[in-house]
């Protein structure tokens, strides 16, 4: 079996099309379904249900889809170790995250950037939940979480303890005060997050135990997005430390405490176990694991 027509097919798979897989590819549609075509006939199995409107896998199709993107990975391995023979430490870098988490990498890209510049690197945004799978299908070689994937397919290092906290404006008549109790925020406008996250939940839940109003009377898709309203001044938000940090330390943001809120998670950098990382990946987790710093202790809350 060539491995042209197994590309071909991760293509049309992925992009739900004959048409746009052709265009990806540079090559006419009649091109892309010659070479299904091929893998069909040598596989001797339906790859794809061409009855409906939608193109739809056959369960054959869906195992090998499996097992294409595991080509395509290892390919990219293929590449990286040819390139690192004649260069150490160059090739590509492919880390998967959340919006959170991309913000808290920063910090170790831009140290990690200085000192391997020929390396290539990418963040591939990614939904938490969907990671463990990515990366056991070969799609990233490093991800960070905030949760324990509980696989033994793959190995995580805490790499930082995260902690809500409540942000407010300098301007704000809490931007004084150290500390405040749960009830005291049951007249302020909440800038909220309008993606699903535990940290979310964890709020929604003592707000209603402690019988304190929650306000959210704006709701924004992006971190950035609310930490601009809450320095305008227009409401307050419940943020991750690790998305505020500068933002405190240069003063355009004020952190208070609220009593009656301790919620901390685990940040972990994870990898797989069965797979050898490359020397680019292998550089990367051990500039994190030296530049690890823990902010105060917290109560921590399993989130």
């Amino acid at each position: 079996m060539e491995l042209y027509p197994l590309k071909v097919f991760l293509t049309v798979a992925t992009e739900k099309s004959f048409s746009r897989a052709g265009e990806k590819l540079l090559r006419t549609q009649p091109a892309i379904s010659i070479a299904i075509q091929r893998l069909e006939s040598d596989l001797k199995e339906k790859l794809i249900d061409r009855t409906g409107r939608e193109l739809l896998l056959t369960d054959a199709g869906k195992v090998v889809l499996e097992y294409a993107r595991r080509f395509q990975s290892l390919e990219s391995d293929l590449e990286n170790a040819l390139r690192e023979l004649k260069d150490n430490y160059a090739g590509r870098l492919l880390i998967g995250a959340n919006e959170s988490m991309s913000l808290y990498l920063i910090q170790h890209i831009e140290k990690y950037r200085r000192m391997f510049p020929k390396v290539k690197v990418q963040v591939r945004r990614s939904e938490s939940s969907k990671i463990p799978s990515q990366m056991l299908d070969g799609e990233l070689e490093l991800a960070v979480i905030s949760y324990d994937p509980q696989d033994d397919h793959l190995l995580t290092e805490v790499i930082y303890t995260d902690r809500l906290t409540l942000i407010v404006s300098p301007e704000h008549r809490f931007a004084d005060r150290g500390e405040i109790s749960i009830t005291e925020l049951d007249m302020e406008t909440f800038i909220a997050h309008n993606v699903i996250s535990p940290y979310r939940e964890a709020v929604l839940k003592e707000f209603a135990r402690y019988k304190v109003p929650l306000n959210m009377d704006v709701e924004m898709p992006t971190i950035e997005t609310i930490r601009r309203l809450v320095q305008d001044n227009e409401g307050v938000a419940f943020l991750p430390r690790m998305c505020v940090d500068l933002e405190i330390k240069q003063n355009t943001l004020r952190e208070v405490k609220v009593r009656e809120l301790a919620l901390e998670r685990k940040i972990r950098l994870v990898y797989p176990a069965r797979r050898a990382l490359s020397h680019a990946a292998k550089a990367f987790l051990e500039i994190v694991k030296r530049t690890t710093v823990e902010p105060e202790q917290v109560q921590e809350t399993r989130v």
